[in-house]
């Protein structure tokens, strides 16, 4: 039989076909294939079937022939997860449900600050039309070209620019979501204020899809911030990154839109993927900042900059810097940040992490879990960046090389392992911003309390009694539980 599948599958494949029309329903091996691969290309799997929705009626029609014919469904947005959420793992029985043909930008409402835009806009055109009417969304992604709207609200994405404008959650006004049943939610709402009891859109982000597909989303925007300020600076340790973080806060106030800590190593990194670029200062100090501060109207960002700077710098707490004099040269020096993340996949598949920890203790967590990371795997290499403001930690570790692929996933689960331990002792969270998706589900599972799994059981039987909505993402639910 074609793609050698059993007539069971073939039969819901065409069962589906007939019900929804082949325009929307793809089933072919090699056409499958990208819908069914994490963003690293680290794993493969297979779908029943990938259905292409154009409209919100069509994704709830499709909806409601999956739940007729018993099948289960994994929605997709650009693919661009790190938790293998949108990753579907059971071929015979999973369609993903992809949004990527819903990419319209319904309105941009200049004087309600707000934009209603379909879930698989890409966040970077999004970003675009808002710029030309003058406002600015600012939840900022490295996958922000390829990443879409919906999948960043379903986990809840981070980005740089937490730090002043809050998660996904704070710039989400309202959601339009298509229901397990294929009823529909219907609260695509732009008030700022509505108090009228649970706010229920929020029960949807973050839920990675677990609980229905988001269709629209409505998204509060701010005015353009035409100044900004970005500057790379040299330190001597983590521990002055976090006090500088401190005075950061208090001298620049709410305008302080990135923190950014990074090692030594992500120069070397960042140019085994991008050789052409030039340091902008000396490579060799123990930890360095990329700090950005933003504003509109009669705010001076570059003489705020300017004035912190030289305080810091007279007092010692920054030992070198360079303030960016063009946008291009911003650009240049976010490149670092960004193209350290392509120098750690050049060498290979390793073990990425998302952690957060009080501020307070981000420098001793850092110290204690690279320690940890040397004692049990010394021929392995540990790389901690993030975003100081919220305590974001992505301490990666990274194998050495020549290592053969069952020898590589060995050192990734004992690292992983011996990092949750101090994640443990530090009562932090091994998802600050990524999720749980398949990937982190039995670590997740494992530190769940009762209480906590109870109610989150309750909500999912409640709103997905058949378990239909990406099954084995986040938690394992049974019809009994």
């Amino acid at each position: 039989m074609a793609d050698g599948v059993t007539g069971a599958v073939a039969d819901l494949r065409q069962a589906l076909q007939a019900r929804l029309g082949g325009d929307l329903v793809l089933i072919g091996s090699a056409e499958i294939a990208a819908y069914c691969r994490d963003w690293h290309g680290d794993v493969h799997s297979a779908a029943l079937a990938v259905i292409r929705p154009r409209a919100t009626s069509e994704v709830q029609a499709a909806v409601v022939a999956c739940r007729e014919l018993g099948i289960k469904i994994v929605p997709q947005g650009g693919n661009t997860g790190l938790a293998l959420g949108a990753t579907p793992d059971d071929p015979d029985h999973q369609v993903v449900i992809t949004l990527e043909r819903m990419n319209k930008i319904v309105r941009i409402d200049a004087d309600d600050f707000s934009a209603v835009v379909e879930a698989g806009c890409i966040l970077s055109e999004i970003k675009d039309a808002v710029a030309e009417k003058g406002m600015f969304f600012p939840l900022a992604l490295g996958a922000q070209g390829s990443c879409r709207i919906g999948g960043n609200v379903s986990t809840n994405a981070g980005g740089i620019n937490v730090l002043r404008y809050g998660m996904t959650r704070e710039l989400v006004l309202g959601l339009e979501v298509v229901l397990p049943d294929g009823s529909l939610f219907e609260g695509l709402s732009t008030l700022r204020k509505d108090n009228r009891g649970i706010d229920l859109k929020q029960i949807f982000v973050g839920a990675e899809g677990t609980l229905g597909i988001i269709t629209k989303v409505s998204v509060k925007l701010t005015p353009n911030p035409d100044q900004v300020a970005t500057a790379l600076l040299g330190l001597s340790s983590l521990d002055d990154a976090v006090t500088l973080f401190r005075r950061a806060r208090r001298d620049c106030c709410d305008l302080m839109s990135a923190f950014e800590f990074m090692p030594p190593l992500a120069f070397v990194l960042a140019r085994e993927a991008i050789p052409d670029l030039a340091m902008p200062i000396d490579g060799g100090y123990p930890a360095y900042v990329l700090m950005e501060i933003s504003g509109s109207g009669l705010v001076d960002i570059d003489d705020l900059m300017g004035r912190f700077l030289e305080g810091v710098m007279e007092d010692g707490l920054v030992v070198d810097g360079v303030i960016a004099a063009s946008v291009t040269q911003a650009r240049n020096l976010w490149l670092f940040r960004e193209g350290m993340n392509e120098g750690q996949a050049k060498r290979g598949s390793h073990m990425r992490t998302d952690i957060s920890v009080k501020l307070s203790q981000l420098a001793d967590f850092v110290r204690d879990a690279e320690q940890a990371v040397t004692d049990a795997l010394p021929d392995c290499i540990s790389v901690s960046y993030g975003h100081v403001g919220d305590g974001n930690v992505h301490l990666n570790v990274l194998p050495p090389a020549g290592l053969s692929a069952d020898e590589r996933r060995a050192r990734i689960y004992a690292a992983k392992n011996v990092v949750n331990v101090v994640v443990d002792r530090y009562d932090g969270s091994m998802s600050a911003e990524h999720g749980i998706g398949r990937l982190k589900r039995a670590d997740f599972e494992a530190r769940l309390p009762e209480t906590r799994r109870a109610l989150l059981t309750a909500v999912k039987h409640a709103i997905d009694p058949s378990l239909t909505m990406n099954p084995g993402c986040q938690l394992k639910f049974s019809e009994n539980s």
